[in-house]
């Protein structure tokens, strides 16, 4: 055998036997880790998204449809029927253009009030975590002091000095009061991302600190910014609830809380007039329950310990059914 001979043979049994995964292959198998990743899979981000964007699409689409909800040329007390699906109130408003309506405002409060309280949260947490020193002292104390303070009663002692309340009044008070927690939050998550290599790297390298926290720190709070805002923004519509229900929410404004007050106030269930306190109640507790169960969903992502709980107890399940046949 020549020498070329035996080399080429060499060469042969030197390559591996198996060939190297595809670049399609190896794309789609990351591809598919990364969507394991994402609440988008979770059955509880699906029926959190259709749920609020059902009641979102209420707010917009149904005003157009539905009459003026201050006229009173109606009957009152209404029962729902054709002509009412929802029936009419005591001064014969209609409950149904009510509601639409009323989904607006409370939508509305709900969204401002959840960007302030995340606003303030980027300022007193973030910005506090990544600073250190005594400007995170000074700024953590601010926290501490709001995080004592009660907010629904604040918020009520508030509210009862300004007899004018429209909903960016009440929208304001909820934020300014509703940030406290999550910046606490916050601040900790930031304390643990600036001790980061690549943090360090960029320090080194003359970037900005606002450029180190827009661009660095920021992407990874990114799920838990969406968590808080959306719990601001679930606070802020129960909250509104609660302080209309009291009579100190707005009055110049209808939401679902409004319509409840006006509906405890006009003795609707003494009257038997489910239709006027049962359909904006219903409505709180699906856009809660809605908001609520996207916010379990970013949950899971955040903590990988809860996304991957009910795999791990389908395994102990498993293997105790399997232990129990094989004994």
């Amino acid at each position: 055998m020549s020498d070329t001979d035996t080399t080429s043979t060499l060469i042969v049994k030197d390559q591996p036997t198996t060939s190297p995964a595809s670049t399609i292959t190896l794309a789609t198998h990351k591809k598919r880790k990364g969507r394991g990743l994402l609440p988008s899979r979770s059955p509880k981000f699906i029926v959190g998204a259709v749920l609020v964007l059902a009641i979102v699409l209420f707010a917009i689409i149904a005003p157009i449809f539905s009459q003026n909800p201050r006229s009173t040329d109606n009957p009152a007390l209404e029962a729902p029927s054709a002509e009412h699906w929802l029936g009419t109130t005591k001064l014969g408003n209609d409950m149904f253009a009510q509601l639409a309506i009323g989904a607006q405002g409370s939508l509305l409060v709900g969204l401002v009030a959840g960007a302030i309280a995340i606003v303030l949260s980027l300022v007193f947490g973030v910005l506090a975590g990544y600073l250190g020193g005594w400007r995170e002292d000074g700024l953590a104390l601010i926290t501490n002091v709001m995080i004592v303070i009660p907010g629904l009663p604040l918020v009520m002692v508030i509210a009862s000095f300004v007899p004018q309340r429209s909903w960016q009044l009440v929208a304001f008070v909820l934020g300014i009061t509703s940030w406290a927690g999550a910046a606490y939050v916050l601040r900790l998550q930031t304390r643990s991302l600036r001790t980061r290599d690549y943090v360090y790297a960029a320090k080194v390298a003359g970037e900005r600190s606002f450029r180190v926290i827009l661009v660095e720190i920021m992407p990874n709070l990114l799920p838990l910014l969406t968590a808080q805002f959306l719990f601001a923004i679930i606070f802020a519509i129960l909250g509104e609830a609660g302080l209309s229900y009291l009579g100190l929410g707005p009055n110049s404004s209808i939401t679902w809380g409004t319509i409840l007050n006006d509906a405890q106030s006009g003795q609707a269930l003494g009257r038997g007039a489910w239709w006027w306190f049962i359909p904006p109640g219903v409505m709180i507790a699906v856009l809660g329950a809605g908001l609520a169960l996207i916010n379990f969903a970013i949950d899971e992502v955040i903590n990988p310990k809860l996304r991957n709980a009910p795999d791990a107890a389908r395994r102990v399940r498993k293997a105790a059914k399997t232990k129990g046949v094989t004994a």
